[in-house]
């Protein structure tokens, strides 16, 4: 009896394991971050409101090549460690962020174009 029961506990889901996911790395206006990547568009910040733990310091590495729209703010492509919430498609946890060529989205078939 103590055996059916245990199977039928819920299990206990251990922390978020972390996974690098690829794409276009936005940031059109202040404290607003986004990343579209082949399963859609994640949420890292939200000005005024929700920002993703670890963004802020998070290392980062490569060399930009930002393509501007607004000033200081623009896109880039990049590939970062995070953890994530997929009901939600928000990033939980930034632990580091890599810039790539932005070439390297621009060939990728999965990711939508960012030319106007």
């Amino acid at each position: 009896m103590l055996a059916a029961a245990l199977a039928l506990a819920p299990v206990a889901a251990g922390p978020p394991v972390p996974e690098t996911r690829c794409g276009w790395l936005i940031n059109p206006t202040p404290g607003n971050w986004w990343l579209i990547d082949a399963d859609g568009e994640w949420t890292i910040g939200e000005q005024g409101g929700y920002q993703a733990p670890g963004f802020a310091d998070a290392p980062w590495e490569g060399v930009q090549e930002r393509v501007s729209v607004n000033g200081n703010y623009g896109y880039e492509c990049a590939c970062m460690a995070v953890t994530i919430d997929p009901d939600t498609m928000t990033i939980t946890r930034v632990i580091s962020v890599r810039s790539k060529a932005l070439q390297a989205c621009k060939i990728d078939p999965k990711l939508p174009s960012m030319d106007s």
